[in-house]
């Protein structure tokens, strides 16, 4: 089992910038790779950004120049630097990590609005 702890999430105005981070503990090992993902009210999850075991990353068309996901392997922890915010950026972000399945925390509010 994996764990996985947000936090970094709150209220910003628009042009604002907010980082999440990711804590991930228990069984760690051979995880492939680690993500967010985003769920506003009434829409489906989406993919925000993903980073593999080798530091490959991937982002969503919405929100590439503006965030950019890394990670500090000694501490186990996935971050999410996120910048000019807009009012569509509001949503529920998901972390995930991936073995043979994927792991997800519970989410953190962000919301940006003025």
């Amino acid at each position: 089992q994996v764990q996985l702890v947000e936090s970094g999430g709150g209220l910003v105005q628009p042009g604002g910038s907010l980082r999440l981070s990711c804590a991930a503990s228990g069984s760690i090992f051979s995880i492939k790779a680690m993500g967010w993902y985003r769920q506003a009210p009434g829409k489906q999850r989406e993919l925000v950004a993903t980073i593999t075991s080798g530091g490959s990353t991937n982002y969503a068309d919405s929100v590439k120049g503006r965030f950019t996901i890394s990670r500090d392997n000694a501490k186990n922890t996935v971050y999410l630097e996120m910048n000019s915010l807009k009012p569509e950026d509001t949503a529920v972000y998901y972390c995930v990590a991936t073995k043979i399945k994927d792991y997800w925390g519970q989410g953190t509010q962000v919301t940006v609005s003025s």
